[in-house]
């Protein structure tokens, strides 16, 4: 566990050499900038994950673009309104300030879009309102579809993992953090070595510790307890 000050040292160390590796970061909504709530249409159930505004803050101070992308399902499961998720999303904007931009895909699981995670649609949607390349993209996820969509894109993914990230999911992605602000720096890490690559075996090991050390598995291979589809 980091303490407040190293939390700082950290975020003044980021601010002037993000914006050297990257144009945008890109960040999946729920359970990784506000707490998890299924299907939420309430903007006063909005509450942003410990630490998620002040790591979307030092982006900004380094002159990086930020942005949201998100699955919701539930509006074509007839549980929620675009309406609603637009308020909810509304919210989102007030408590962490406005974000450059926002990508929701409204469809379903076994729909054939090309928005919804882990399609990378999404990401080039956003890269190209913002005019810039997905190569100079991050996006940080707490779930196994947020990292393949960074990866079909061609962007960077890295893994912040929750209460309903599968054990599997950890495993298989190249970059995992125990917070936002560890995102963060590990998207400054990975310009330390030649290519991405061989920085997956290490930095996946760091993720595994994090995982058996944090959370309690089950046989299902879930790291306390199912997740609702997004």
């Amino acid at each position: 566990m980091t303490s407040t000050g190293e939390d700082e040292k950290a975020r003044t160390a980021i601010t002037p050499s993000l914006a050297v590796l990257f144009d945008a970061v890109l960040f999946d909504r729920d359970g990784t900038l506000v707490v998890d709530e299924p299907y939420n249409s309430d903007p006063e159930l909005v509450v942003p994950i410990p630490g998620a505004v002040n790591a979307v803050a030092t982006v900004r101070r380094a002159g990086v673009r930020t942005g949201v992308l998100s699955n919701q399902s539930g509006i074509a499961r007839g549980l929620l309104t675009g309406s609603q998720v637009e308020a909810v999303n509304r919210r989102v904007d007030a408590l962490f300030g406005a974000f450059d931009v926002w990508e929701i895909c409204p469809h379903a699981p076994h729909s054939d879009c090309r928005c919804r995670k882990p399609k990378p649609g999404m990401i080039f949607a956003a890269c190209r309102e913002l005019g810039i390349s997905p190569s100079r993209t991050a996006f940080v996820g707490d779930i196994g579809s947020d990292v393949d969509a960074a990866r079909a894109a061609g962007a960077v993914g890295v893994l912040v993992p929750t209460a309903v990230t599968l054990a599997h999911e950890v495993a298989q992605s190249p970059l995992v953090a125990e917070t936002l602000d560890a995102a963060l720096q590990l998207l400054l890490d990975i310009c330390a070595t030649p290519t991405l690559g061989q920085a997956e075996v290490p930095l996946r090991q760091q993720g595994l510790a994090i995982a058996q050390s944090q959370w309690q598995h089950d046989p299902k291979g879930a790291l306390r307890p199912a997740r609702s589809p997004r």
